[in-house]
């Protein structure tokens, strides 16, 4: 197995599940998507930026963030920099144990404010985890078709604004980064994001997409180094400590440590998974 099937294999494990349609989509997809985005992290050398936050009502779900932080970690592992992008109240839960930036919710400046913030930060790759990406309509709406936008931080402007790589990672079509697909995924009972992305991640869970990040950098580095799995992933602990600053579960609505309501034990049988299918053959190269 070279490191193209690999992917392939990694990419269609993240959709096996096929909560919401991702399967269907990822036929529509360039193979190769994870490895190319696994790449892009690794090489990184300066500020990655990652955004991530899915308002439910006053609150924000806990799929993203879990695998903002997962990236975030690998980022710092790896010897970059590594910042959160996200409104308030998910900002203030995450601002004392990560650096985080603070995007403006429901305002008119977003285009100004992610211009001055790109300029400042000169990010070398932008990440987006489960950001609610915009409609054709200049809206933003969830799984259920309502409209989110007074609760919304436009996160959609840095990657239309962005002189570097983008990556988005998405699990239903309302995402950023959808629009690559977009008519694809207007086949979905959703209202669909238009915002597009250099490289867009299918996965069954956002969340889970950062696991398999983690596996192919880690594949990537290892060849190198003979490092093994890079970071430790607890998605259990991730989770709890989400729900203890006010995070909820984006399908059911309560403050559990689930994510889209899958209890942890789903996302540890992947990392299994994955662990098994990158580190069982510690000989895989890449076809000349």
């Amino acid at each position: 197995m070279d490191l193209l099937d690999l992917s392939i294999a990694i990419e269609q494990m993240l959709v096996r599940q096929n909560l919401r349609g991702m399967a269907r989509l990822l036929a529509h997809l360039k193979s190769g998507s994870y490895l190319r985005a696994a790449r892009l992290i690794k090489d990184s050398k300066g500020l990655v930026l990652i955004g991530t936050g899915f308002p439910v009502g006053d609150s924000f779900e806990t799929d993203g963030p879990v695998g903002a932080i997962i990236l975030y970690q690998l980022v710092e592992k790896l010897g970059a920099t590594a910042m959160l992008a996200c409104g308030e109240p998910l900002f203030s839960a995450l601002k004392e144990d990560y650096a985080c930036l603070q995007l403006p919710v429901n305002t008119d400046d977003a285009a100004e404010f992610a211009r001055q913030s790109l300029q400042q930060l000169s990010p070398e790759l932008i990440i987006s985890i489960e950001r609610p990406g915009l409609a054709a309509d200049g809206r933003y709406y969830n799984m259920r078709g309502l409209d989110i936008s007074a609760r919304c931080a436009n996160f959609d402007v840095f990657f239309q604004q962005a002189s570097c790589p983008t990556i988005a990672i998405g699990d239903g079509g309302n995402e950023i980064g959808m629009g690559n697909l977009n008519e694809a995924v207007s086949q979905l009972a959703i209202t669909p994001s238009v915002t597009c992305c250099d490289e867009l991640l299918l996965a069954d869970v956002s969340n889970w997409a950062a696991y398999a990040l983690v596996a192919l950098v880690s594949k990537l580095k290892d060849a190198e180094t003979n490092c093994g799995w890079l970071i430790d992933c607890q998605p259990a602990e991730l989770l709890q400590y989400l729900v203890e600053r006010g995070c909820v579960d984006g399908v059911t609505g309560l403050a559990c440590i689930t994510e889209d309501s899958l209890p942890p034990e789903h996302a540890m049988q992947l990392i299994k998974d994955l662990q098994q299918l990158c580190f069982k053959n510690k000989n895989l190269q890449e076809k000349p």
